[in-house]
């Protein structure tokens, strides 16, 4: 069974209060309301228990519902944000600052009902788990003599673009894959895969040090050679290094060259 939200409705003038709360009991989605005559009160309640949302009129004295929407939109948890008024040319500033819908008095109940339903839809949204991701590419398959290895993507050091194709530099050897390298950075990037260089993808937590060339440019030194590193991607190599050190995501060397 669906649970019925809990709202608060805001206005200023009475009988306008009376007329959305009772619209708003009378609805099916609705189970408890919740009534303010003015910011200061609609606030004080906000904060003392859970809403599922805030029905706000917009001109009110000593705090507007815009200011007081700005105010909710800080929280860390706030109520969802429905105004209720009889101006139109504020509709910009109230989605602006996060509302799910505008009600133009005198509100009909047709149009309540599609407001609770964007409500109810909004904090569903909120509250479902984040699907799992996905892990692209785990391992890459490899053609070799007529039989297929798969090269796992955890013993790739870094890669080298050669075209339409890459090669796959690890302990065991350098593989051949065809596969463009921006391809292979899209599916790897979220695994601690950097681009550092035009042709070269570099597995961060493979990096034993940083070395200066012959000519003063940089190179990221593996287990199984260097790579260089463009002027370009150096700053957001070192801020890579840095982050993966602070998470520990480094391997002592004798288990990378396992």
């Amino acid at each position: 069974m669906t649970r019925r939200m809990r709202v608060l409705a805001v206005d200023d003038v009475a009988p306008a209060l009376a007329e959305l709360s009772r619209m708003l009991r009378e609805s099916p989605d609705v189970g408890d309301v919740a009534e303010a005559g003015d910011p200061i009160t609609a606030l004080r309640l906000i904060q003392a228990g859970p809403l599922d949302a805030v029905f706000l009129d917009i001109s009110m004295p000593a705090m507007n519902g815009l200011e007081l929407g700005s105010l909710l939109a800080r929280m860390t948890d706030p109520p969802v944000v429905v105004f209720v008024t009889a101006y139109e040319e504020h509709a910009a500033s109230a989605y602006g600052i996060g509302a799910v819908d505008y009600l133009l008095k005198p509100v009909s109940a047709e149009r309540l009902a599609a407001a609770l339903a964007r409500v109810r839809r909004f904090g569903a949204a909120e509250t479902a788990p984040a699907p799992a991701p996905v892990d692209a590419l785990p391992a890459v398959p490899v053609e070799l003599a007529g039989r297929t290895r798969f090269v796992r993507r955890d013993d790739v050091r870094f890669v080298e673009a050669h075209g339409d194709y890459v090669r796959l530099h690890t302990p065991s050897g350098a593989h051949l894959v065809r596969i463009p390298i921006s391809r292979l950075e899209e599916h790897w990037q979220h695994a601690g895969f950097s681009r550092v260089h035009r042709s070269y993808l570099l597995a961060v937590p493979a990096v034993r040090e940083l070395r200066s060339d012959l000519s003063g440019g940089l190179l990221a030194h593996t287990d199984v050679g260097d790579v260089p590193v463009s002027r370009r991607h150096a700053r957001e190599l070192r801020e890579h290094l840095l982050e993966a050190a602070t998470r520990g995501a480094f391997e002592p060397p004798a288990q990378r060259a396992r």
